[in-house]
């Protein structure tokens, strides 16, 4: 399932995003929607739709991803406060777009686990 998506039209730059990193490998860029003080996605530049779509092959692309979101958290200095990355699978994982990122939230306390209160949203 490798459809083009809105994250390939970013990495191609045929519609604009806030890039806060880049690399051969992966980009990253703020989220148009932020769920935290600080909300960026850190996604592959091979697009690969879901987790389940990840193979031996992707593992070090994957693990990369992780390597991007500790100096993101250094270069923003939240990196000893501390910070949440989470990539969802599938929409009753909360996944909007078919391919796979990370979500990176900062600047504030995480609550645990997540849960959705209509008051307060996502926690």
């Amino acid at each position: 399932m490798s459809q083009e998506t809105i994250f390939t039209k970013i990495i191609n730059r045929d519609i604009p995003a806030d890039i806060i990193y880049e690399d051969e490998l992966s980009i990253a860029f703020r989220d148009i929607n932020p769920q935290a003080p600080f909300h960026a996605l850190i996604i592959p530049k091979k697009a690969i739709a879901t987790i389940n779509d990840i193979t031996e092959q992707d593992a070090p692309i994957v693990g990369h991803l992780y390597v991007v979101a500790a100096k993101i958290a250094k270069q923003q200095g939240f990196a000893e406060d501390g910070f949440r990355v989470v990539m969802n699978c599938n929409e009753h994982g909360g996944q909007t777009v078919y391919h796979i990122h990370l979500h990176m939230l900062a600047g504030k306390i995480m609550g645990w686990p997540p849960y959705q209160d209509k008051k307060k949203g996502l926690i």
